[in-house]
């Protein structure tokens, strides 16, 4: 099996890790979930996280054959687009992201949004393979923390972004519009049925315990450490994920970043002034936590 050379981005603005992943043998990488700058108290955007990636990418010498979204994001923009303007390199998501963009059609009151993943260049179906240089990456579809959400299996290596965090932090939230704790404990377990020495790489780490922040880990330490999935059942699961998400505050950015991410990270367009607005939906999200 060929093990990709695997570099990690973190954001600590947003909890975020974003990845360079790369064919040692050929130089040909793919980036998976790279963040767009955002500051809601300015309203100011920047490609910082974005140009810090681009910069390691020239380094190396590596060239991008691929941009991929594990789901549309509530907690970040995406740059996507930014980088596909910048490279060249096709963007990807699962397929089921036409449903994301439905149900939040449905909240912006966009008619004449199209919700048919055309915002990308490629939709990908569950078990679906494709290659990144002489890397075999493979499809997984793994639903629960949003209904489009998918895992990316490239060699020895899982992408497996807001299933279950590192062992000491649990698991991801399920109750977005779309969201589902059933689901996602039957994604988990998909994941969890790869081989033990694989290893496994979070989109999120909020550093528990004040330690440094960490994204890696394997199937094994998961199965034996974390507290959501060891010796614990479906209901079990269910229970404990839905009582924790009953408690928890939306994402502050959830109704300034779906707009822009089921866009695949296109912003608004400027209007006759040259500038671009976001539109926030009021009320929304009944029955959400106030944090």
């Amino acid at each position: 099996m060929h093990k990709p050379d695997v570099t990690g981005f973190y954001d600590a603005r947003t909890g975020s890790i974003q990845y360079v992943v790369a064919d040692p043998a050929t130089g040909k990488c793919a980036i998976i979930d790279p963040v767009l700058d955002f500051d809601e108290k300015s309203g100011s955007t920047a490609t910082k996280n974005a140009d810090a990636i681009l910069a390691h990418i020239a380094a190396k010498g590596l060239t991008v054959e691929w941009i991929l979204d594990t789901h549309p994001h509530a907690d970040h923009f995406s740059a996507a687009r930014y980088l596909k303007e910048k490279t060249g390199a096709p963007t990807g998501i699962g397929e089921h992201v036409k449903g994301v963009q439905r149900i939040w059609k449905a909240i912006y009151n966009w008619p004449d949004f199209a919700c048919d993943g055309s915002q990308w260049d490629r939709l990908f179906v569950d078990g679906e393979t494709f290659r990144i240089g002489e890397l075999k990456a493979r499809v997984l579809h793994s639903p629960g923390h949003t209904l489009a959400s998918i895992s990316y299996v490239i060699g020895d290596a899982a992408f497996i972004h807001d299933t279950l965090f590192m062992p000491d932090s649990g698991s991801a939230r399920a109750d977005f519009p779309g969201g589902s704790a059933a689901d996602l404990w039957r994604s988990i377990q998909a994941i969890l049925a790869l081989p033990d020495d694989t290893r496994l790489f979070t989109g999120h780490d909020y550093c528990a315990g004040g330690r440094e922040a960490r994204w890696e880990s394997t199937v094994a330490e998961q199965r034996a450490k974390n507290p959501h999935v060891s010796g614990k059942s479906e209901a079990d699961f269910v229970s404990l994920r839905e009582a924790r998400d009953r408690a928890l505050p939306m994402p502050k950015l959830i109704l300034h970043a779906l707009q822009v991410n089921v866009r695949g990270g296109e912003l608004p367009a400027a209007e006759d002034n040259g500038r671009r607005y976001l539109k926030i939906p009021l009320d929304a999200l009944p029955g959400s936590v106030w944090g």
